[in-house]
């Protein structure tokens, strides 16, 4: 192998699915990146058996084509230092690859790639979506917080995308709140359904570049590609059955409190800081026209209370939340006004942007309320 490329450029690719390099790794292997050369690009891979990216590199030339494995540390570590300029990479034996620079060089060993284990994709009767880029991103970042941390329930731990044939819904839920984010910007032919674990959900969301047009999903029972641009990443999925979330998501709470988000979402915050510090339980006292929110430590004899003018019609109602779970859906939720609508103060709330905003109206949050003295 040798060819010749800037160094910027294979350091912007290399960081790119950096990520999949795991930090320890029962397999050695897996500590190095997968180079092959073909023509004028370079296929990068990495992986940790459960997480695969891969990107293409253009090169300036190519001398001789090949396939190793060579060291992501190391390689990283060393076009970090190195300022944007030429540089030649040729294997200089049959276990040592040489950097060549302006100035200098550096030896590094190599494997052969043969070691390195083969990335299985999805098979031929997988299921396939465009997603447009920029709001692929703002559902996983809309819903990834209200993942869980089950053992018992693995399914609850990451994302379920719904695909339908005229919408997708991206849902995520932790028992306690439920988050549902739809578009009508990604269809499928037809009904079908996965659930990505948050960890690989976090890193697409991180690689996803908003300036592409679309990523193309492609999955099946156990496996899901997602490709943009130049990157691909391969992940195992969940395997079981998500809970059906149209059935918990409250249709007839009459009791409606409309209020702007970011003075709601500050208030709540100055109340919390004298809630109890393991509970972390606020109250809503509501009548119409007026919010009290309360918090109280007995332990250490502290409280906080602050009246908020709001518009609020319904039966007076008090009602207590989780403070950390209520200021996570605000705080998440990117419209000036939001609506919570009531049942009674043992159902579960619903929280949604206002009708007037609608761009922003493809958000939903579901929030169980807890008791409180």
């Amino acid at each position: 192998m040798k060819f010749n490329v800037s160094s910027t450029e294979l350091l912007k690719g290399l960081m790119a699915i950096s990520k999949a390099v795991p930090a320890k790794s029962a397999l050695p292997i897996l500590d190095n990146f997968l180079f092959d050369l073909q023509g004028n690009i370079l296929q990068v891979t990495a992986s940790d058996s459960e997480l695969t990216l891969r990107t293409e590199i253009e090169v300036d030339t190519t001398e001789e084509e090949g396939r190793i494995a060579v060291p992501a540390r190391h390689i990283i570590d060393l076009l970090k230092e190195l300022p944007d300029q030429p540089v030649s990479i040729s294997t200089a034996s049959d276990s040592s690859i040489e950097c060549n620079w302006t100035s200098g060089n550096s030896v590094l060993p190599f494997f052969p790639a043969e070691d390195y284990p083969e990335i299985k994709g999805v098979g031929e009767d997988a299921e396939r979506v465009d997603f447009p880029a920029a709001t692929l991103i703002e559902g996983i970042g809309s819903t990834i917080y209200a993942t869980a941390d089950d053992e018992i329930r693995p399914a609850m731990n990451g994302i379920y995308f719904d695909f339908d044939t005229d919408s997708t819904t991206l849902v995520a839920s932790d028992s306690h709140k439920l988050i549902c984010f739809t578009t009508p910007e990604a269809k499928a032919p037809q009904k079908c359904s996965f659930i990505l674990h948050k960890k690989p959900a976090a890193v697409l969301k991180s690689i996803l570049d908003k300036d592409e047009e679309n990523v193309e999903i492609a999955f099946d029972s156990s496996t899901v590609v997602f490709t943009s641009g130049s990157t691909t990443m391969v992940c195992r999925l969940i395997v079981g059955k998500y809970p059906k979330y149209r059935d918990v998501i409250p249709q007839n709470n009459s009791s409606v409190l409309k209020i702007e988000r970011s003075r709601f979402l500050n208030t709540v915050r100055r109340v919390a800081v004298c809630a109890n510090k393991a509970s972390n339980h606020i109250k809503l006292d509501l009548k119409p026209g007026q919010m009290e929110i309360t918090a109280q430590d007995l332990g250490f004899a502290i409280a906080a209370y602050e009246k908020v003018n709001c518009d609020y019609s319904g039966d007076d109602l008090s009602i207590g939340f989780k403070s950390t779970f209520l200021s996570e859906i605000l705080a998440n939720m990117n419209c000036e006004t939001v609506v919570m609508k009531f049942a009674d103060a043992r159902r579960a709330a619903l929280i949604v942007p206002s009708e007037e905003e609608e761009t922003s109206g493809r958000i939903c949050g579901i929030l169980m309320p807890i008791m409180v003295q």
